[in-house]
C-alpha cells in the first residue's frame, strides 16, 4: 500500500485544512474535474465550485465542500490552495440552507441594485455545501 501513497494538503486563508498520505484527490477543475493518484505528471490547475474526494491511507472517503483555489500537482505532492475548503461532517447545513435561500430570493426578486452574478455564485456554493453535507 506504502507504493500507492503521495503527500496531499489543502489550504485555505483561515488554516491548513488537510495535511496527511493520500492513495487518491480528486478535485472539481474549472474544465472538468480529474483525479491524481502517485507518479501523476505535473500539473498545475484551476479548481472550481464542487467536491473534492480523498481516499485516505486507510481507504476511506472523505469529502470538502470547496468554493474555488488552485491545485499543483509535483513529485507526488498535491497542493491544494483553497478559497474554502469544508468537510462534509463540519459542514453547518442550516446556514448553508439559509444561504441558499437568501440567493434565491434575491435572483427571483429582479431588482436592478441586484449583483446577479454574485447571488447565482452565492447559490452555487450554499447548493454545494448542501449536496456535500448529504455524503457525511
Amino acid at each position: 500500500m506504502a507504493e500507492k501513497i503521495f503527500k496531499l494538503e489543502i489550504v485555505t486563508p483561515k488554516k491548513v485544512t488537510y495535511n496527511a498520505g493520500v492513495t487518491s484527490f480528486t478535485a472539481p477543475g474549472v474544465v472538468g474535474g480529474f483525479q491524481v493518484l502517485r507518479s501523476h505528471a505535473p500539473l498545475l490547475s484551476n479548481v472550481g465550485v464542487g467536491v473534492v474526494k480523498i481516499v485516505d491511507t486507510e481507504g476511506k472517503e472523505l469529502h470538502y465542500a470547496t468554493s474555488g483555489g488552485f491545485v499543483e500537482v509535483h513529485d507526488n505532492k498535491v497542493i491544494m490552495i483553497a478559497e474554502t475548503a469544508e468537510r462534509s461532517d463540519e459542514l453547518d447545513v442550516n446556514r448553508a440552507q439559509a444561504a441558499r435561500d437568501r440567493a434565491q430570493k434575491r435572483l427571483a426578486e429582479k431588482k436592478i441594485e441586484v449583483d446577479l452574478d454574485r447571488a447565482r455564485m452565492a447559490l452555487q456554493r450554499a447548493l454545494n455545501r448542501l449536496r456535500v453535507a448529504d455524503r457525511s
